[in-house]
């Protein structure tokens, strides 16, 4: 891999990761427009990797209140943490949903639906759920405190969703998110967290695809070069997504959709296959 692909592969991974624009989608259509195909999944993991780094570390906070929360109602069943206690539990059970349909569609969902007429029609779909969301349903109010089992089911079966290649991940936890009148705060910080079991998740069921070739197939220098800029990107991606939605609307993310997947129609060749 050259460096200045492995700079590109970096910043369209990073950038699109937590935005509810499908980072598959842009990662495929990168390969198609560089004409340069990964080897396995190994890269595309590692690349994944780095944005789950960047959403560890920026929600590091959060992170160290739920865990510690979650044990401290477990010894002292303290009511100061029961909220951390349950809102552990509601990210457990959408993962767990997430993984049990994950594992079982995992041999019919692979390289051959990436494909243009897919990421198309895939991307097309997420705009209409996010003009959905946006101009149909009333935004709620229920904050973390708010939230139960069966708010987590739901958005579990919906990130479940975006196995499909191009239906974004953050924009169908958003999306269900928000369908069960959770607050746009607590919807998008529910999305960030989520993301860390999701992608670490998924990334150890698909380990027996990373192998010492990897380093010999993309390069030590662009396999660094495309973590580091990933995680700077990712980071940038998810400060400026959380400072969007305080002031601007999804539907913006929805016309962005339409447009690359009519873009996608229209001038890549739907022959195109992965296989």
């Amino acid at each position: 891999m050259l460096i200045v692909e492995a700079i590109i592969f970096g910043i369209v991974q990073g950038i699109t990761e937590f935005l509810p624009v499908s980072s598959t989608a842009h990662i495929v259509i990168t390969e198609l427009l560089l004409g340069y195909h990964f080897p396995g999944l190994a890269f595309e993991i590692f690349l994944h990797l780095a944005s789950v780094l960047a959403v560890c570390l920026y929600f590091r906070k959060d992170l160290l209140e739920i865990i510690s929360g979650f044990f401290s109602y477990l010894k002292n069943k303290n009511e100061h943490n029961r909220i951390q206690y349950y809102f552990a539990w509601y990210i457990l059970t959408a993962t767990m949903i997430t993984g049990i349909l994950g594992l079982f569609l995992k041999d019919y969902i692979g390289d051959s639906l990436k494909t243009p007429a897919v990421i198309s029609a895939s991307l097309f779909v997420t705009g209409l759920f996010l003009v959905f969301i946006e101009r149909i349903k009333t935004y709620g109010s229920r904050t973390q405190k708010d939230m139960n089992f069966l708010d987590a089911a739901i958005v579990g079966l919906g990130q479940s969703v975006a196995i499909l290649p191009g239906i974004s991940r953050s924009g169908a936890t958003l999306v269900t998110a928000l369908w069960r009148g959770l607050s746009r705060d607590t919807a998008v910080r529910y999305s960030f967290l989520l993301a860390i079991p999701v992608i670490l998740g998924s990334s150890v069921l698909m380990f027996d695809e990373v192998s010492k070739d990897i380093w010999l197939e993309i390069g030590l220098i662009p396999l660094i070069l495309s973590f580091i800029i990933t995680f700077i990107f990712s980071w940038i991606g998810i400060v400026w997504l959380i400072d969007f939605l305080k002031k601007s609307k999804l539907i913006y993310f929805a016309l962005y959709c339409f447009t690359v997947a009519i873009l996608v129609f229209l001038f890549v060749d739907p022959a195109v296959t992965f296989d």
